[in-house]
C-alpha cells in the first residue's frame, strides 16, 4: 500500500448524488459504487461525506464496500435547533451509512461555535464521542476563522483547513504547524482551490484577474519541472508535515484514478514557495467559484 495514497481522503461533495447529471451514461449511484470500490482497493484512508444529503448518505451506505475500509467522517447538523437535534441527526447519518460508529463528526461552520447555541452543540458532540459513536470530533475552518484559536479554545481532535500550492497562508504563518503541535490532527482541504490551477487562462474569473500573472507563472514552473498541475497540487499537499490527511474530490471513477496515480508518483521537485498567490480575492473561492 502506497503511504501517500493512504494519506488521501475522498470527499463526497462532487459525487452528484443529489440531481447530478449521469456520468458516461451511468447513474450517479453506479459511479459512486465504482469510486468507493476503487478508493478502497487503492488504500485511500478516509471517506468524508461532507455536505451529503440524507439521500446521498443512504446511497453511499448502500454501495460502500463491507466491511468499510474507510475512516468515515460525517458532518454535524447546525445547532440552532438544539443539541438533541444535533444528536438525532448524527445517529440518523450513521444509520443511513450503515455504520454503528464513525471515525469523526465535524462542525461545518466554525462560526456556529460562537453562536448562542454553540456551547451546547459542542458539549453534545463531546458526549457522542464519549458514548463511542465517534472516535473524534472536529471543526472545518477557513483561514479567517483563526484555526490556532479554535484549537486552543475547543481542543478538537481534528481541524480541517484549506491549503494548497496556491494558498499557502496557513502554512507560511505557522498556523497549521501550531495546531499540530497542540496535538490536533490537521486535514488539508481545498488543495485544488476549486480547480483554479486547472483553468485555462481565458476562463479565469474576473475576481482572480489580479493574480493571473502569478497563476501563469505557477503553471509555467510546473511545466518546466516536467510535471502537471494535478501531480504538483497533490505532491505539495501530501508532502506537508503539518497534515495527517489530505481531502480531495472527484466527480467520477476516471478522475479518481488520475488522482490516485498522481498521488502515488514521487512528488515533483519544484519551488513551492514561488507559486503562492497573495491576492485575497483569488484565495476566496466563495466569491468566484460559481463563475
Amino acid at each position: 500500500m502506497n503511504p501517500l495514497v493512504s494519506k488521501l481522503g475522498l470527499g463526497a461533495a462532487q459525487f452528484g448524488l443529489d440531481g447530478g447529471a449521469p456520468t458516461r451514461g451511468r447513474s450517479p449511484e453506479a459511479e459512486v459504487r465504482e469510486m468507493l470500490g476503487l478508493a478502497g482497493r487503492a488504500g485511500i484512508g478516509i471517506l468524508d461525506t461532507g455536505s451529503a444529503s440524507a439521500h446521498g448518505e443512504a446511497v453511499m451506505g448502500a454501495v460502500m464496500p463491507r466491511p468499510s475500509p474507510f475512516a468515515v467522517t460525517i458532518k454535524a447538523a447546525r445547532g440552532d435547533r438544539g443539541a438533541a437535534y444535533v444528536e438525532a441527526e448524527a445517529r440518523a447519518s450513521l444509520a443511513r451509512l450503515g455504520l454503528t460508529r464513525a471515525d469523526a463528526i465535524m462542525v461545518q461552520a466554525a462560526g456556529d461555535l460562537f453562536s448562542p447555541y454553540g456551547l451546547a452543540m459542542w458539549e453534545r458532540l463531546k458526549a457522542l464521542r464519549d458514548m463511542g459513536l465517534f472516535a473524534n470530533i472536529g471543526i472545518s475552518a477557513y483561514a479567517s476563522d483563526d484555526p490556532v484559536g479554535l484549537a486552543r479554545r475547543f481542543r478538537p481532535d481534528i481541524i480541517q483547513a484549506p491549503a494548497s500550492l496556491l494558498d499557502q497562508r496557513l502554512l507560511v504563518d505557522g498556523s497549521l504547524a501550531a495546531v499540530r503541535d497542540l496535538g490536533v490532527e490537521v486535514h488539508l482541504r481545498s488543495i485544488f482551490l476549486h480547480g483554479l490551477l486547472f483553468r485555462p487562462p481565458g476562463r479565469v474569473p474576473n475576481e482572480v484577474k489580479a493574480a493571473a500573472t502569478r497563476l501563469s507563472r505557477a503553471r509555467r514552473m510546473i511545466a518546466e519541472g516536467r510535471s502537471d498541475p494535478l501531480q504538483a497540487a497533490l505532491g505539495f499537499a501530501l508532502s506537508r508535515p503539518e497534515a495527517s490527511a489530505v481531502i480531495v474530490g472527484a466527480a467520477n471513477a476516471a478522475e479518481l484514478s488520475a488522482v490516485i496515480a498522481a498521488a502515488a508518483s514521487p512528488p515533483p521537485d519544484l519551488d513551492w514557495d514561488d507559486m503562492a498567490i497573495e491576492d485575497p480575492e483569488a484565495l476566496n473561492p466563495r466569491r468566484w467559484a460559481a463563475a
